[in-house]
């Protein structure tokens, strides 16, 4: 059986879409799964077995340019696909497959998309509070699971794969102290300061764990850094050497190796949170405006805080620098308490 997805664009969503691939790997051994997504995606499908390959996805986000998806699909005809599932909710995604003649074309009804899609799933969004759940689901005969709990368990969860070799090499291309085990900070977030743990609070906490042995790394994108540098900036003299703002002087990959080499993660609710998850890491997740009841990490090494209840929309708090009161609220000590508590328990393993 030969399978097209059509892949979400962004990094935590493209993280969670590894469930339905291998969901389809266990009920179908002998399918051969090509996902198609924004070409920065590669580096994470790359480490996701269970696809054969990328891809590349040439249109931007947002854009309809019919006839370029029609020459899209019509250039994959040849490939003799046999189904296809459209993980975006979106119209335009599901014109591909729909151009491609895929006998079976699979997905959410989303925006209207009846006759692009052939196997219209109408999503109960209380029977499938998680989007880890309505992937998976994807990936039975319509009608098989009509809610969540008729998912075989435990699903299947994103697990990515990073060999020790690549985890030296990189960490040599970065001249990471090895006298020192890692920590690793996700102190960005997509959409604004509201999603952000204060940099102060990020500073206590690699502060402490300096005086303690270890090494902070600071991941995320080019627009990360200035957050980054107002956390290596708040140490003392003596903490700063062993605070490395890797955000934005990595490619993903690069990130992806180097969270790998970590003993632990402080994350953002971000799209690294949910790598670090899938690479097991013992992680602790702060939340505040957004919601872990939709897409928590998803790791049994893996703490959420979060003060409030609740999905609130905003892109910037009230308070100064934009930062939201409820992830103000949290405490580095609480954090680091938790923290603590996640590396033990991954010593006694």
């Amino acid at each position: 059986m030969k399978i097209l997805v059509i892949g979400p664009s962004w990094v935590g969503d493209m993280m969670m879409s590894q469930s339905l691939y291998r969901t389809l790997k266990a009920t179908h051994p002998q399918a051969q799964i090509d996902v198609m997504a924004p070409a920065w995606c590669r580096p994470l499908l790359d480490r996701m077995p269970q696809v054969n390959q990328a891809l590349a996805m040439p249109l931007g986000h947002g854009a309809l340019e019919l006839g370029e998806r029609r020459r899209l699909g019509v250039s994959l005809r040849e490939t003799h696909y046999d189904r296809a599932y459209v993980l975006p909710n979106s119209f335009k995604s599901a014109l591909v497959p729909f151009f491609a003649r895929i006998p079976q074309r699979t997905g959410w009804r989303g925006e209207m998309r009846y006759g692009l899609l052939n196997d219209v799933r109408v999503l109960d969004k209380a029977a499938f509070p998680l989007m880890v759940q309505r992937y998976a689901a994807l990936g039975y005969e319509a009608g098989q699971i009509k809610t969540a709990a008729d998912l075989p368990q435990p699903i299947l969860w994103p697990k990515l794969q990073v060999a020790e070799a690549e985890i030296t090499a990189v960490k040599n291309a970065f001249t990471v102290d090895n006298t020192r085990p890692l920590i690793g900070f996700c102190p960005g977030a997509e959409f604004g300061p509201a999603k952000r743990w204060p940099h102060y609070h990020y500073a206590v906490l690699a502060e402490k764990l300096v005086s303690q042995g270890y090494q902070v790394v600071l991941f995320g994108s080019e627009k990360d850094n200035p957050a980054g540098e107002q956390i290596r900036l708040a140490l003392t003299e003596n903490a700063q050497p062993f605070c490395l703002n890797l955000a934005g002087k990595t490619s993903l990959d690069q990130a992806v190796v180097m969270i790998a080499a970590c003993q632990a993660v402080v994350s953002n609710d971000s799209g690294l949170m949910h790598v670090a998850a899938a690479l097991d890491k013992p992680l602790v997740a702060l939340y505040g405006p957004s919601s872990p009841d939709f897409t928590p990490p998803l790791s049994h090494q893996a703490k959420v805080i979060r003060l409030i209840t609740g999905y609130h929309k905003v892109r910037k708090g009230d308070a100064e620098e934009g930062y939201h009161q409820s992830l103000i609220d949290i405490q580095p000590e609480q954090v680091y308490q938790e923290l603590s508590q996640l590396l033990s328990a991954r010593k006694e393993l």
